[in-house]
């Protein structure tokens, strides 16, 4: 028995973490297919830088061509052309001539491409991470929402029944019994309306996380704590502007070593004989050199800089915007903060006082002494100041994942 008990610890256990806001964003971050393809796409960037190593190293390519062309009874093509036969068998070797400068140019290019692809994964983990959470929070509220009012409706259960025989008693009229029974009829509708809300907002968050358990678990109270914000030249927002401008710049020098001289060396070596005479001493080998010098192409070189320069021009437009919006958002954010704050205080008192109203007038009810009129506008206010208390504190973890957006 213990044994069994042993293994069914660490399931419970399991269990018990399924409804917290680190396990639905754990989920939605490894079952992203987005985030998996810029990690392959990473992945493809290190092959990259393979191949252009790989194609400036010796290329050694073998080669064989075995010709025959027969002249009968002087029907044929002319000798004098096809030498009668060719047949080589050779094995060439080339070497592209580059610079170190150049070669670290193209690789340049691939470092700040995987370094754009790893930076737009982590602005896609924090659009993740912010839709998950958003969508946790109004799900927990509407699990608040759907707790307490099945709490209310509970309680005027219970005072129903407590209210019937003081009506059979000729305490209260039948008619302020059939306004009590409205109230709670209402209570009921409202209790239900709030579980179908809840339902649907929770297929939601599990649909955004990409899991497939539909079992609905009570999710737990999320701990969304304010961060502390970089200044925008340090977030991942703000280096893709930075990105640009070293992709800008390194594009430049890409244009640059294309108009410089290029060389490449190659060498073969084998047998190629027409047959004609000593074939048998055709074996050889050679060497050469290719040298290609660009002189004019319509000065492309030119125009290539201008769209450089236009895309530069576009990238500091948008960064300066970038940076006023982030301080503008971030204090908008703020003030809303700071306002739901002093706002939920004053509710958590309205929440008190109509609850201890709501408690006297349920005591002076046995007795007769309440009207249920008034017990009834007391019990409207109460769910009214509840109600207003969960949606601010909801807006309060929302204002607070917006902010916490910007924090990487």
């Amino acid at each position: 028995m213990y044994l069994s008990l042993f293994f069914l610890l660490p399931v419970f256990k399991i269990k018990a973490q399924n409804n917290t806001l680190e396990y639905f964003i754990s989920s939605a971050l490894s079952n992203s297919p987005l985030l998996k393809d810029y990690n392959n796409q990473v992945q493809l960037g290190i092959i990259d830088s393979t191949l252009i190593r790989a194609a400036y190293k010796p290329q050694v390519i073998g080669s064989g061509n075995n010709y025959y062309t027969p002249v009968i009874n002087g029907w044929g093509y002319d000798n004098a052309i096809t030498n009668g036969a060719n047949v080589n068998a050779l094995v060439g070797v080339s070497k592209i001539l580059v610079s170190r400068n150049n070669l670290e140019t193209q690789f340049e290019t691939i470092r700040l491409n995987t370094a754009g692809i790893k930076n737009t994964a982590k602005i896609t983990e924090q659009d993740i991470i912010r839709t998950v959470t958003a969508q946790y929070i109004t799900t927990y509220g509407d699990r608040q929402q759907l707790n307490f009012a099945t709490e209310v409706y509970d309680l005027l259960l219970k005072e129903d029944t407590i209210l019937k025989r003081l009506t059979q008693n000729n305490i209260y009229k039948q008619t302020d019994y059939l306004t009590f029974l409205v109230t709670l009829q209402q209570q009921k509708l409202a209790m239900k309306q709030a579980g179908i809300q809840y339902k649907s907002n929770y297929a939601t968050l599990i649909y955004l996380c990409g899991i497939n358990d539909t079992v609905e678990g009570i999710l737990q109270e999320p701990s969304i704590l304010l961060n502390n914000l970089p200044t925008p030249e340090n977030s991942v927002f703000f280096r893709k502007y930075i990105l640009d401008s070293l992709k800008n710049i390194n594009s430049k020098k890409v244009i640059d070593y294309s108009y410089k001289p290029k060389a490449n060396i190659f060498a073969d070596g084998g047998y190629n004989s027409s047959f004609a005479q000593t074939p048998y001493k055709n074996f050889g080998a050679g060497i050469g050199l290719a040298v290609t010098l660009p002189i004019y192409d319509g000065r492309q070189r030119k125009m290539k800089y201008g769209k450089i320069d236009i895309a530069e021009r576009t990238r500091q437009s948008y960064s300066a915007f970038f940076n006023r919006q982030y301080h503008r958002q971030i204090e908008q954010l703020s003030e809303q903060l700071k306002g739901t704050e002093e706002l939920i205080d004053e509710i958590n008192d309205q929440v008190k006082y109509s609850e201890g109203l709501i408690n006297a007038h349920l005591r002076l009810l046995v007795t007769g002494d309440v009207r249920i009129a008034d017990l009834v506008i007391a019990l409207n206010n109460y769910l009214a100041a509840k109600n207003l208390l969960t949606q601010n504190r909801i807006n309060r973890w929302q204002i607070i994942n917006q902010i916490n957006y910007w924090s990487r």
